[in-house]
């Protein structure tokens, strides 16, 4: 039988599931900066004039991202972990480091596509661990995994302009 809220809090009854929760919640929140940070880079750095709407379409999803980890970092506080500071950091965002062609556009779309999908599958396990168990923190993800689907797909879009196979073949799966 499933675990369920109590009416004390969640997960009061299974604090092996709240560790694993704020242990996920916790990946998250640091994808999430890592994300903030190549972001920065790469929308100052890219050059040329095909990359004035990636530059500009990274500028204003930081704000986004940097929501998303403040969300997260709430969220673990609310469930009584702690929210690391940055001695705990590890980078692992490989495809999105700015290249050293500042002029290399398709790779940093290929990189922010590959770092939306692995935070739509991060923000699904999330989902699932939750399932029947912590509701908040369930919607948080939907509601996040939502906002990264919407910048995979506006990041596809630009992919179509160099490789439309390439972009349909991503859209469709």
């Amino acid at each position: 039988m499933p675990q369920t809220m109590t009416k004390t809090g969640p997960l009061q009854a299974d604090q092996a599931k709240v560790k694993e929760i704020i242990r996920e919640l916790t990946r998250s929140y640091w994808m999430e900066i890592e994300t903030v940070q190549n972001y920065i880079a790469n929308s100052v750095n890219l050059e040329g004039i095909r990359a004035k709407e990636i530059r500009e379409s990274l500028a204003e999803d930081i704000d986004s991202e940097l929501g998303h980890a403040r969300r997260l970092a709430d969220r673990i506080h609310v469930l009584g972990g702690i929210v690391p500071g940055s001695l705990e950091f590890k980078a692992e965002q490989r495809a999105i480091q700015p290249p050293k062609d500042t002029t290399d556009v398709l790779s940093i779309i290929r990189g922010v596509i590959e770092a939306e999908d692995g935070a739509i599958e991060q923000y699904s396990k999330i989902i699932e661990i939750c399932d029947h168990v912590d509701w908040a923190t369930q919607d948080l993800s939907i509601e996040l995994m939502a906002d990264e689907q919407g910048h995979r797909r506006e990041f596809i879009s630009y992919l179509a302009e160099f490789d439309r196979e390439e972009a349909r073949k991503m859209a469709t799966g």
